[in-house]
């Protein structure tokens, strides 16, 4: 499998594993948010996940992690925003 040179691909990878990661961890997600410890709950997914990235993305398209860590914000964080807690 060739890897991914294009930054809209990469970007489209990135919010699908993290969409993932949110569907199946729903709980610790909400747990997270509402106890502001979510990358704590959610470490060992999200690293598994950004693995799974950096193995798929060419590294020169996104050497920070940039995509990924933009798909974690929007997706876990953002799409969350209803939820009481105290970071917001």
């Amino acid at each position: 499998m060739s890897l991914i040179t294009n930054r809209d691909a990469a970007a489209r990878l990135a919010r699908t594993i993290v969409s993932d990661i949110a569907i199946y961890n729903k709980d610790k997600v909400l747990e997270g948010i509402r106890n502001d410890n979510i990358f704590d709950l959610l470490e060992k997914e999200l690293n598994e996940g950004l693995d799974l990235y950096r193995s798929r993305v060419a590294p020169d398209l996104d050497r920070k992690n940039g995509l990924y860590n933009r798909a974690i914000v929007d997706i876990l964080i953002k799409r969350n925003g209803n939820v009481e807690s105290g970071i917001w």
